[in-house]
């Protein structure tokens, strides 16, 4: 089982390119992780990483060394599913990563009952509102609100959801409540938005007359975090574009309200995206199954105004 380890531990540092973020996600120190690479070195009598003093790449040898080390992990994680579906007892670790304001309410309250019914599988979490690689991170399921661009991916719809813009009253009192979506792209309206370094030309999808159109809304500032840009409206300083079931509390109490309500954002798919490799590891369907009851329920609750 050691050399197992270390071939997982060095599959994780040439993935995420060092010690300490590889260690972080097998919850080893930077030290130990360090150990198993130079055993699996002197196991294998070659040397598998260029090391500098910012990052570590594999070397011809180590390359063709990961690629195999790639394919024993998957073999070995699907042979214990298999097990695991015959003995009825599924067992071992899932990979988790959500958006942090989803994450936050329907996710992560619902992961230690997921534990308490099946308490030989572990869930290790992950909240961010970036774009997280799932292939590259050894992500198993993530759970997103929009589209699958890839292919290499599989998506098990859960929902969709209605979004909204909204301001705070104060807002709308101070600079005047736009009547079309045209106002979201000039100086007279103040757009908040999620962005993140990397990502893609900004711009919300909403419903017109003549179908779903682009506007590439400005804004003073934005941020990597959702829930930031919620407490900037509540606060006044501009419009939002959120799924319903995060705003609607504020909505309900008179602290955000709903504009143009003739020309709302197109919905957005809340959904389980997951490695094809995953499609029969029984943890990951009885997960899957578990989360997605969840949010159908709570969110159901949240927009009937029972939560």
């Amino acid at each position: 089982m050691a050399y197992l380890d270390n071939i997982q531990v060095f599959v994780r540092v040439v993935e995420l390119g060092n010690l300490s973020s590889a260690g972080r996600a097998l919850r080893i120190s930077p030290a130990v992780a360090s150990n198993r690479v130079k055993e699996l070195e002197k196991h294998l009598g070659a040397r598998l990483l260029n090391r500098t003093t910012r990052q570590l790449t594999p070397t011809e040898q180590g390359r063709v060394f990961y690629e195999g080390a790639k394919k024993i992990l998957e073999a070995v994680s699907e042979a214990e599913a298999a097990v695991a579906a015959v003995s009825g007892k599924p067992r071992g670790t899932i990979h988790v990563t959500a958006p942090l304001g989803l994450g936050k309410r329907l996710i992560a309250s619902g992961i230690p009952d997921f534990h308490a019914r099946y308490p030989e599988i572990e869930v290790r979490l992950r909240l961010s509102d970036r774009d997280v690689d799932i292939m590259r991170e050894s992500i198993d399921v993530a759970f997103r609100l929009g589209v699958l661009e890839d292919s290499s991916l599989r998506m098990r719809g859960i929902m969709d959801c209605e979004r909204v813009l909204a301001a705070s009253p104060a807002y709308l009192a101070r600079r005047g409540e736009p009547k079309h979506p045209e106002e979201l792209v000039t100086d007279n309206h103040d757009c908040l938005l999620l962005r993140f370094p990397g990502a893609r030309e900004y711009f919300w999808m909403l419903k017109t007359e003549d179908g779903p159109r682009k506007f590439e809304v400005r804004g003073p500032f934005d941020t990597d975090d959702g829930d930031v840009i919620t407490s900037w409206a509540l606060a006044g300083h501009g419009i939002i574009n959120k799924p319903r079931f995060e705003v609607e509390p504020y909505l309900r109490n008179g602290s955000l309200k709903i504009v143009l309500p003739e020309n709302p954002p197109m919905p957005v798919k809340l959904a389980a995206v997951y490695p094809h490799r995953n499609l029969q590891d029984p943890k990951l369907r009885l997960l899957v199954d578990f989360m997605s009851e969840r949010c159908q329920r709570i969110i159901g609750e949240i927009l009937d105004g029972k939560r």
